[in-house]
């Protein structure tokens, strides 16, 4: 599958995944930032995407940064509707409560899945069908 995108701002970073079978493509802060403990940012990527139809992007976060500095997406996964032509840009949060976390131009921030989606069309019902479990909900299948 091509994946056209096109770059915003002459500084921004395509796009890449660092294995060969990948799932994610990560995607780069254009500008610094500095996140203070417990701060959150949107960070620009200077970067928009054709996601092709069918289609949607799912901004998640990178496990090393979350590993290693608490690192978080805050609103992950952050939806893209195949239809957005916009900039991407990816909210972090930094979770530790203590060190601060600097983000330099360049660096990987997030990565970017591209899934497809089944368009479902809401109808409402008097009544839905059984099922074993029910109503059962947070905590249900134990510890």
């Amino acid at each position: 599958m091509i994946l056209p995108f096109q770059r915003l701002d002459p500084r921004a970073v395509l796009p890449g995944r660092p294995h060969p079978g990948d799932a994610g493509l990560d995607l780069c802060a254009l500008e610094p930032a500095l996140l203070g403990p417990g701060e959150r940012a949107r960070i620009r990527t200077g970067l928009a995407v054709e996601l092709p139809p069918g289609h949607a992007g799912l901004v998640v976060p990178r496990s090393g940064l979350a590993a290693r500095h608490g690192i978080a997406v805050v609103n992950a996964p952050g939806v893209i509707d195949e239809g957005y032509r916009g900039e991407l840009q990816v909210l972090l949060l930094n979770t530790d409560l203590h060190e601060p976390f600097e983000v330099a131009a360049g660096d990987r921030i997030a990565q970017l899945l591209v899934v497809p989606v089944v368009v479902a069309d809401p109808v409402e019902r008097d009544q839905l069908s059984d099922h074993a479990r029910g109503g059962d909900g947070f905590g249900s299948s134990g510890v």
